[in-house]
């Protein structure tokens, strides 16, 4: 997959260029996410010291045995883990496959204190493993990044479509957003994969927009596209992966597209690959009516949803305990 169909997006350069280098990228970023619904993004402020500690303190998390793990699961619409049998994400599209071969430790913000002035919500699950006690305070620092991130995305996505900054910013005031980190497990612990299994099947994302701090492998992400069909997407060390979701292609009344992609099963020339992804899904306040901007921007004319009840009916489709 190309660099012209998914480029590589300087946030840098978007943050102290001049008019002309803003109006240069945001012209990329429309043409894009028109192509493939994916961006990758560098100059993003993420040191890379901070996943990498936290791929350290989550794999020693989900190293352990199933009933180490077992008091911290998830249960339906909740947060903590999530173990191998858990979801099916193919089913959001109607395909029926074997489970999806991962686990998953997901976080969410909890409930806001409207009497502070700044309210910043507790981490969701309010249990949290005591032999790997860095990843609490991992996950924070992380979260508060990716928020920054995210509404800067916005930002730009908004300038994009030649319209106000804060077009979406509008909407993020006290956002709906989850972080999960997702382990696939090699061969060698999770088994020879079915028939039609992959790690997370096709697929795509429900919110506005994705960052997805990634490790390349053999059972890696795949990116779909009219022209190309499946292609493994492209990557860089130095780039986050975004891609926009459901809710971004119905509020541009589908100008972009949402970008469909799966992770690949574990491969069998490699049996002992494990990967982690850092995935952090961005929604927008939980009351956002979002409605399908008006041609010439919009295309088609989506009915209007709210954003919590849109994508909570899209993850009870997926789940499968």
């Amino acid at each position: 997959m190309s660099a012209s169909t998914i480029p590589t997006i300087d946030l840098s350069l978007w943050r102290t260029g001049d008019r002309r280098s803003r109006d240069r990228l945001a012209a990329a970023v429309d043409q894009s996410l028109a192509r493939a619904g994916f961006l990758l993004v560098t100059g993003h402020g993420v040191h890379p010291d901070l996943p990498a500690a936290i791929r350290a303190a989550a794999r020693a998390f989900f190293h352990q045995p199933a009933d180490i793990k077992l008091p911290f699961l998830a249960e339906a619409g909740q947060y903590g883990w999530s173990g191998p049998g858990a979801v099916a994400t193919g089913q959001a599209e109607g395909l029926i496959t074997p489970p999806d071969l991962v686990e998953t430790w997901s976080v969410a913000p909890g409930p806001y204190d409207a009497a502070a002035e700044r309210p910043v919500p507790e981490l969701l699950p309010e249990a949290w493993p005591s032999r790997s006690p860095a990843l609490r305070p991992l996950l924070t620092r992380y979260v508060r990044s990716m928020r920054t991130l995210a509404d800067e995305l916005l930002e730009l996505l908004a300038v994009a479509l030649r319209r106000p900054l804060d077009l979406f910013t509008r909407h993020t005031n006290r956002p709906d957003w989850t972080l999960t980190l997702n382990w696939y497990p090699a061969i060698t612990t999770a088994g020879t994969p079915q028939p039609g299994q992959f790690r997370v099947g096709p697929h795509t994302d429900f919110g506005t927009v994705t960052v997805l701090d990634r490790q390349l492998g053999k059972g890696g992400l795949q990116i779909h596209t009219e022209d190309d069909g499946w292609q493994d997407a492209p990557y860089d060390p130095e780039a986050l992966t975004v891609n926009i979701g459901d809710l971004m292609a119905r509020w541009t009344g589908d100008r972009w597209r949402s970008g469909r992609h799966r992770v690949l099963a574990p491969p069998a020339d490699a049996p002992s690959e494990e990967l982690m992804s850092l995935v952090y899904f961005y929604d927008c306040d939980p009351d956002t009516v979002v409605e399908s901007l008006p041609a010439p921007i919009g295309r088609v004319a989506h009915p209007p949803v709210t954003a919590r009840a849109y994508v909570r009916s899209k993850v009870a489709e997926i789940a499968l305990t």
